[in-house]
């Protein structure tokens, strides 16, 4: 029998335990990693975690305006250094998310003149944000951007990279008929229309090589009229698996499903693990260890992420420990974690 604190890999990469700490925001004023933010990577680390994949981090300077992590120059690999440094010391793997934001802006203020790039010229849902469509050198442009901050991920000792292509991001869009109404070779068809992703990865192996891990998130489900249907979500990570990807982490629009006790995305990650010889990471909704060790043993799924509990409770990796040992105790009170969600 599977269990949750499995010695095991992702892809290749070892992992101690099938917890993976999703992406949470980190704050910060102008894009470069200060000391509360190495802080809480080196907690999170500390707490028994096996996997971490930091908050998005932007590719794109002309983005800079955003409040989040950058690594889109040379500038800030010393900063991204000191987390992986500190992560390390614990017996913990961690790596980067890459975005590139385009139309979802969600910084209220000055962008600084920048005219947010999208797929189509369609108003984000969200934001508001009018995009101007992006160009084919300006589509070029952005996949090269993600290499290079890959090749920065690399340097600056982080394990690995994930692409966001989740959430309503720049990626996220082009796989989602609604923000999607080109007419060219990246809209129309479900091939068309997963062409920036798989290309954009392809960019990104071929900046690492072919041993550095490079996992993708992806909506399972938009939660929006025309959005991204189940057949495609699978074509996508059918050829994001034949192309090699290490890892798939399942997630989507969970705010209608945040009622919803349990795994959100439970089917849909089940699926693509039974469909690809490729290891799925289900976020969205993990709570309780009794679900997750039962779809651990029922499904192909083997990995299983959370932001917000590690959130409320620093302590919860250990906490989980205790339980499946029978031996929970009272708990000792949570410590918040500084973080945009």
């Amino acid at each position: 029998m599977k269990t949750l604190f499995d010695e095991t890999t992702i892809g290749q990469l070892p992992v101690k335990n099938r917890f993976v700490r999703a992406a949470v925001a980190d704050q910060t004023s102008d894009g470069y990693v200060g000391d509360s933010v190495v802080e809480t990577y080196e907690r999170l680390a500390a707490s028994g975690i096996g996997s971490i994949v930091t908050g998005i981090t932007l590719v794109d300077g002309e983005e800079k305006f955003m409040p989040v992590a950058a690594l889109c120059s040379d500038s800030f690999v010393p900063g991204h250094r000191r987390v992986t440094e500190a992560v390390h010391r614990h017996n913990c793997v961690i790596l980067a998310q890459l975005v590139y934001i385009g139309s979802y802006v969600f910084t209220q203020g000055n962008m600084g003149g920048l005219v947010a790039l999208a797929p189509s010229s369609v108003a984000n849902l969200v934001t508001g944000t009018l995009a101007r469509e992006m160009r084919a050198g300006e589509i070029r442009m952005a996949q090269d951007k993600f290499a290079e901050t890959a090749k920065r991920a690399k340097a600056a000792g982080y394990d690995g990279v994930e692409i966001h292509a989740a959430h309503g991001f720049l990626l996220s869009q082009f796989l989602t008929p609604h923000y999607n109404q080109r007419m060219d070779l990246y809209g129309g068809s479900a091939e068309n229309r997963a062409r920036m992703v798989l290309e954009t990865y392809s960019a990104i192996r071929n900046a690492v090589g072919p041993g550095y891990p490079v996992w993708i998130k992806l909506n399972s489900m938009d939660g929006i009229p025309d959005g991204i249907s189940n057949n495609d979500f699978k074509y996508v990570c059918r050829r994001l698996t034949n192309l090699g990807i290490d890892a798939i982490e399942v997630s989507g629009n969970w705010s209608p499903l945040a009622l919803k006790s349990g795994a959100y995305f439970k089917e849909a990650a089940a699926a693509i693990a039974e469909e690809n010889d490729v290891s799925v990471i289900l976020t969205g909704g993990n709570r309780k260890v009794s679900e997750m060790t039962s779809i651990l043993n029922s499904t192909g799924i083997g990995f299983f992420g959370m932001a917000r509990p590690l959130i409320r409770n620093h302590l919860l990796i250990e906490k989980f420990r205790r339980e499946l040992k029978g031996e929970l105790e009272e708990e000792r009170p949570p410590l918040a974690i500084p973080s945009l969600s």
